[in-house]
């Protein structure tokens, strides 16, 4: 077995290969003026190839992953397994208006068909219960995050000295974030509410607060995604309204548009905390060891 990455996930990349104790190789990339990209694998590979790229801006990077998918089949590969932490175009999973491509399902039919397997983490799922419903030719699982996020929150609750648990607390920005919240909470021992989310257009939010005292408690928020960072924005400006002394803010996969970072610590968030699915200078926390027992449990294309 071999991680074999591209230049913007090596250092995630290395991290999984020595999870694994597995070779890291590189896959090599050439861009030309027009915007072809000119890929290249090593020779030869081994049989079973793990792929790991970070599928954010996703279009480039699309067809240079199929492009070196292909050209390592004629290098020894034969079960290509694509480790995406964050998995792109899964937000539209229906048409909403006649003539909408539905990319969810286009995008995972693209890549099973040329795929032994596929492992990701919180994929942004609404209308689906499985990944599988989308990534029909190959084997695909789906990792929650939820669990390594809490024990982090937990470790540095204790760590930092502040005595009594029951001063923090993780609050959903919205009710979809629950399944989130409510996971963290289990493993970081912490108490967790869910607010409510009133949206007005695309940028028009307004968070309200469930009815309990906020007075002196450091909220943590959490959800899968920040990217506009507007929803959590808005929460942490209730939040301070609402008497908490610190507000940080928490996420699996660090997207953060222009702008997204300044507009949350100017609404009060103190620290923003991510996982390292998407490289970011916010990445505090680690999922190699949680990508390696998937990658383990994924033996020659079916789930074991």
């Amino acid at each position: 077995m071999m991680v074999l990455s591209f230049e913007e996930s090596r250092a995630q990349a290395q991290l999984l290969a020595e999870q694994l104790q597995v070779t890291h190789g590189q896959v090599e990339v050439h861009r030309f003026p027009d915007g072809e990209s000119r890929v290249k694998v090593p020779s030869p590979l081994p049989p079973t190839v793990l792929f790991y790229l970070s599928l954010d801006h996703p279009n480039q990077k699309l067809i240079e992953l199929i492009l070196a998918v292909a050209a390592s089949r004629s290098q020894g590969c034969e079960r290509a397994i694509l480790v995406a932490p964050y998995l792109c175009y899964m937000r539209q999973d229906m048409e909403f208006e006649p003539g909408q491509a539905v990319s969810q399902r286009i995008i995972g039919e693209l890549l099973s068909s040329r795929l032994e397997g596929v492992i990701t983490v919180d994929p942004h799922l609404h209308r689906i219960n499985d990944l599988s419903e989308s990534f029909i030719h190959c084997p695909s699982v789906s990792l929650p995050a939820a669990g390594v996020i809490g024990h982090y929150l937990g470790a540095q609750w204790q760590r930092d000295g502040t005595g009594n648990i029951r001063r923090g607390i993780l609050v959903g920005p919205d009710e979809e974030s629950e399944q989130w919240v409510r996971a963290a909470a289990d493993t970081s021992g912490l108490p967790f509410c869910i607010a409510r989310k009133e949206r007005f257009g695309d940028r028009d939010v307004r968070v309200v607060l469930p009815d309990q005292d906020f007075e002196g408690r450091h909220a943590i928020l959490l959800d899968d995604v920040i990217s506009s960072g507007h929803t959590i924005q808005q929460a942490a400006i209730a939040l301070r309204a609402a008497g908490c002394t610190q507000v940080d803010a928490a996420c699996t996969h660090a997207l953060f548009a222009a702008g997204a970072t300044e507009a949350l610590q100017q609404a009060g968030v103190s620290r923003i905390i991510s996982c390292n699915s998407i490289p970011h200078p916010t990445n505090c926390i680690d999922l190699s060891p949680l990508l390696a027992t998937a990658a383990r449990n994924m033996k020659g294309g079916h789930m074991a």
